[in-house]
């Protein structure tokens, strides 16, 4: 891991790189509402797909360097975002770059990407543990913005997410216009967490590391320079 600052609208952020011997890909990757990049579910991700030749880049969000618990605004975390994939396209331009997160951070990636200037060098979205809508509020949907996605999306979802399941997924994304690959994760909660008598936890977020370089390794790479 290696720490570094990215400069932003609401000054500097703190950031870590997470860098293999030889990367094919990078992937930013946002943190949820709760937590930083410093928990260490974030860092245990983060870890993982480092492992397996991805370079990961994590940041804070303004409210989390200032100690605050409510995250910031949209336009926020959204100016935020925009920082990091600068940062990150400049830093890294001959390799396919794609951005995502978990939860909020998760959710906060596909708004950039259906942006209409979303940035060129994105060429996919990732999310883990999508917010679909708040625990045990169904009819509150997170899915205006989807319509306007278009790049590859991947959504990894928990069965017992109570922000929404794997089905719950498929079926407001269709309605709200888009179709991403949709993972399940069998007994999975909204970090993937199971049961003892489920599954091995260690065997679960293997399995979410390698469909995520999976998937990376189907994104277009044309006109990277």
């Amino acid at each position: 891991m290696q720490p570094f600052d990215i400069a932003s609208p609401a000054g500097e952020m703190r950031a870590t790189l997470y860098a293999p011997p030889e990367a094919r890909h990078t992937l930013v990757l946002a943190h949820g509402a709760g937590a930083g990049q410093g928990h260490p579910w974030m860092r245990a991700r983060a870890g993982d797909l480092a492992d397996r030749g991805v370079r990961v880049v994590t940041f804070d969000f303004p409210y989390i360097t200032s100690g605050r618990k409510a995250p910031d605004r949209t336009p926020v975390l959204l100016a935020t975002w925009r920082a990091v994939v600068a940062h990150a396209a400049a830093s890294w331009p001959h390799e396919p770059l794609a951005i995502g997160g978990k939860s909020m951070g998760g959710r906060m990636a596909t708004m950039l990407v259906a942006e209409d200037d979303v940035p060129a060098a994105v060429r996919g979205c990732v999310t883990m543990g999508y917010p679909l809508h708040p625990p045990g509020k169904p009819d509150q949907l997170r899915v205006a913005h989807l319509a306007a996605i278009r790049v590859p999306l991947l959504v990894i979802q928990g069965d017992r997410d109570p922000f929404g399941g794997p089905d719950d997924i498929r079926r407001e994304f269709a309605a709200a216009g888009v179709h991403p690959e949709v993972v399940d994760v069998p007994h999975g909660g909204h970090g993937f967490e199971v049961r003892k008598r489920d599954a091995p936890q260690a065997e679960v977020y293997t399995r979410v590391a390698e469909t995520v370089v999976r998937w990376l390794d189907t994104l277009p790479v044309a006109d990277l320079g």
